[in-house]
């Protein structure tokens, strides 16, 4: 477990410390100034919870039964419940890394102090973190809306000693013994306590931050892709001229225009393209890769700028003010979280699209300038790579279907009193697999552009020097060169390993310098 410590404080947190805790198990700390605040909200809300005027989340129901007002010798009783009833999840279990994302950033709105939760209570969601605990949390519960209700109800559920969780051994356990055997006293619920725990949109802002994270790693590589496939395609690369990007500005556009250049820095295949069959001008799906890598980019930025904003914010309902007025409000509302996770689904399903025709160009002897069929040995004996672009052509049929909006839909609960949804939750579900598939979708572009990089060389032509650092470190990782027929899904594996864990980029970075 890495050491580093992470300190929340009162003004929201950054995504590399959720990256952090999420991934890499670094200790949690609240800051003095937290402290504070938690403290002072707290005083607000036991003033509050000893007037004889009904507040909501403090001495009311919940939702559509927010119209009773409950008495004081049943308000804990009313925290417990409302954790116990909420914690109704279904389905498999939700992974480790998303589960302590969730409890990170609501423990970061807890600390804001416009929660009204005791200092206390956000210590103890600090020492579950830091004990590598994780509580079991199911799939289906949320529906982006009034918080990811059932995720957070079961990690509230952990808090209490209640339900199960896993320890940091791996083994699911009773909550209440995994918590006795590192000293943790479970927490007795009080006034808005357990509501505060359970209205966040915590879930899906922690699935959104690491998939920005995964996916800016992926269109790195993917720019990496493209240039091996337009270089072991004989294509050129004078349509990534800097003055050429110049003239229609998109940011992302010129940058992976940039890195394609980089990649490409002297090498002897790309020009190629007046030879023996003369072309005008080289396909889409290889010409216009900065086009449709760079609007993938801007939308990550957008996407970055909407994580940003919600990382520095406190949600919850009813939040303590400044002033020390306790007010209902809309902001556990997921819509501007959901819609940047349907928008990333959108473009990395694009950008498998488009890495799948330039594979299949490389295995097509039509089209491939004089590549053998499906990078075959010896075709007809030897079958090549033509089922591993079957493979990834499945893999983007099904990034097409994950690419359909579960933002455009909506489902009223709670007696029609939450009547409009976000299905925020969904969408950053359907995101997490998309983004997995998409670095499968690059790995088979790596693999079969790196095998035609490598026959080109063998047919007397120079591939880059970053192509050839690309190659070499592929082929050390466990994914073979050309040859004939073997057992071919270790050989993707590794290539999937290799790109998802950004060696690919490394492996080129230094030839190229840093790319973006």
């Amino acid at each position: 477990m890495d050491m580093h410590t992470v300190v929340v404080g009162t003004s929201g947190t950054t995504a590399e410390d959720v990256v952090a805790v999420a991934r890499h198990g670094a200790r949690v700390e609240l800051s003095a100034a937290a402290v504070e605040a938690l403290a002072a909200a707290r005083l607000i809300v036991d003033a509050l919870a000893a007037k004889p005027e009904p507040v909501y989340g403090v001495s009311t129901g919940f939702g559509a039964l927010a119209s009773r007002h409950i008495s004081p010798e049943l308000r804990a009783q009313l925290q417990r419940n409302i954790v116990r009833s909420h914690a109704a999840g279904m389905g498999p279990r939700v992974e480790r890394e998303v589960v302590r994302a969730l409890m990170f950033l609501r423990l970061k709105t807890v600390a804001s102090g416009h929660t009204g939760v005791r200092p206390e209570v956000a210590q103890t969601m600090a020492d579950l973190l830091n004990a590598g605990i994780t509580p079991v949390v199911h799939e289906y519960g949320s529906l982006g809306c009034s918080g990811d209700l059932a995720p957070l109800s079961h990690c509230a559920l952990t808090l209490m000693g209640e339900g199960d969780a896993e320890g940091p051994d791996g083994t699911v356990r009773p909550a209440g013994e995994l918590l006795d055997a590192h000293g943790i006293t479970p927490v007795e619920l009080r006034e808005k306590e357990g509501l505060a725990l359970l209205n966040g949109t915590d879930g899906m802002l922690g699935m959104l931050v690491m998939a920005l994270a995964d996916l800016k790693n992926l269109y790195t590589s993917a720019d990496i892709t493209a240039a091996l496939s337009l270089e072991a395609l004989l294509g050129t690369d004078k349509v990534l001229a800097p003055e050429l990007h110049a003239i229609r500005p998109h940011p992302g556009q010129g940058v992976s225009a940039d890195n394609m250049l980089r990649v490409l820095a002297g090498s002897g295949l790309t020009g190629h393209h007046q030879d023996d069959a003369p072309r005008v001008q080289d396909a889409y799906s290889v010409r216009c890769a900065p086009q449709v890598n760079g609007a993938g980019r801007d939308t990550l930025d957008y996407a970055a700028v909407v994580a940003g904003r919600e990382l520095a914010s406190s949600v919850d309902n009813p939040v303590v003010l400044p002033d020390g007025r306790v007010e209902s409000n809309g902001n556990f509302h997921g819509a501007p979280v959901a819609y940047v996770l349907d928008f990333l689904a959108i473009v990395a399903a694009d950008l498998g699209s488009i890495c799948e025709r330039r594979t299949d160009r490389l295995l097509d002897k039509n089209r491939s300038h004089g590549l053998p069929p499906f990078l075959a040995d010896d075709a007809g004996v030897d079958s090549g790579l033509m089922i591993a672009q079957y493979t990834q052509a499945a893999l983007v049929s099904e990034m097409k279907r994950l690419a359909v909006p579960a933002s455009a839909d909506s489902i009223p609960s709670s007696a029609m009193q939450e009547d409009h949804v976000s299905m925020g939750w969904s969408a950053a579900r359907k995101l997490r697999t998309a983004v997995d598939n998409l670095a499968r979708i690059v790995a088979v572009e790596l693999y079969a552009a790196t095998r035609a990089v490598e026959i080109r060389a063998a047919q007397g032509l120079t591939p880059a020097p970053a192509s050839q650092a690309a190659v070499a470190a592929l082929r050390a990782a466990g994914a073979e060169g050309p040859g004939p027929d073997r057992f071919l899904a270790p050989d993707l594996a590794a290539a999937d390993t290799f790109v998802r864990e950004g060696r690919l980029v490394a492996a080129v970075e230094p030839v190229t310098g840093p790319l973006a």
